[in-house]
């Protein structure tokens, strides 16, 4: 069987492709210009069964045309495309255009969910992204105990992730973001368009001028990164996802806690991810919906 797959940016395109090609699918990748990293290409080098077309954001029905030639009736997206490409400078086609012309909103719910229901009537159905990847989801529970220098979360810690997860659960059914970063059971900081890493330093950024203005303030000025996903999460895109990158920005930020969903988070370099967390003293836990 083939398989397509839209690739975003970052390394969750690399890992479904490679998991895909285990389980002995000829894969067709759809890689976004302005998305995609180059890399993608070197994999065709290497695997006959790999096909690479790259293609601008706005060009949904060179997309269509791509699959139905290379005889592709189910496909994945995998990787983000940022949420602020619907107002850069990409041209749509005219398929593109009639479609976001007919949205009652551009959200990525029902952006996404509009190409995937065009894609379906092209006779192309779109998969879930966690198909092949399930065994990254994250599981219930404190996720550092146990790793070198890990640990769980501390009682404020823990009061910051009750509330992180109510105005994190109300933000993502609205569709803004799903990641909120907290400091003494107070918001600092909300995700929206910029994406979960630029919220996390906007909070970090701000503690650090909060205290140039009081240093003697009393306040626990320690940030707790809270995630979620959204009420009725279409895992088909937008899932929920953790990374080196998010621990890297979360230890610049003086952040000290991750909150994530369990089974609806992808947990990138498991093992990496974790390692660093516990050398810098960052617990994460799990939390069931």
């Amino acid at each position: 069987m083939t398989l397509g797959l839209i690739a975003g940016n970052g390394r969750f395109p690399f890992l479904l492709l490679d998991a895909a090609r285990a389980q002995g699918f000829e894969v067709v990748v759809a890689a976004i210009r302005e998305e995609t990293d180059p890399e993608i290409d070197h994999r065709v080098a290497v695997d006959e069964k790999i096909k690479v077309y790259w293609l601008s954001l706005g060009e949904l029905s060179r997309l269509i045309e791509t699959f139905q030639k290379e005889g592709v009736t189910a496909a994945v997206m995998a990787g983000q495309v940022k949420h602020k490409q619907i107002f850069s400078s990409i041209r749509p086609d005219w398929r593109l255009a009639k479609l976001l012309l007919n949205l009652r909103t551009r959200n990525t719910d029902m952006l996404l969910g509009a190409v995937a229901k065009v894609l379906a009537d092209e006779g192309i159905e779109l998969m879930s992204s966690t198909a092949f990847l399930e065994p990254l989801l994250a599981e219930d529970g404190v996720l550092t105990e146990g790793v070198a220098g890990g640990r769980a979360p501390d009682e404020d810690e823990r009061k910051n992730i009750d509330y992180g997860l109510s105005v994190a659960r109300a933000l993502a059914g609205f569709d803004i973001g799903q990641t909120v970063v907290v400091a003494a059971q107070a918001c600092v900081a909300v995700e929206a368009m910029e994406g979960t890493d630029a919220a996390i330093e906007r909070a970090g950024a701000l503690m650090r001028t909060l205290g140039e203005d009081d240093p003697a303030s009393t306040l626990e000025r320690r940030l707790t990164v809270v995630k979620v996903a959204k009420p009725k999460q279409d895992l088909r895109f937008d899932v929920p996802v953790i990374g080196t990158q998010t621990i890297e920005t979360m230890i610049r930020a003086g952040a000290s806690c991750l909150s994530v969903e369990a089974g609806h988070t992808l947990l990138f370099d498991r093992e990496a991810l974790l390692k660093r967390a516990g050398e810098a003293g960052i617990a994460i836990v799990a939390v069931p919906r």
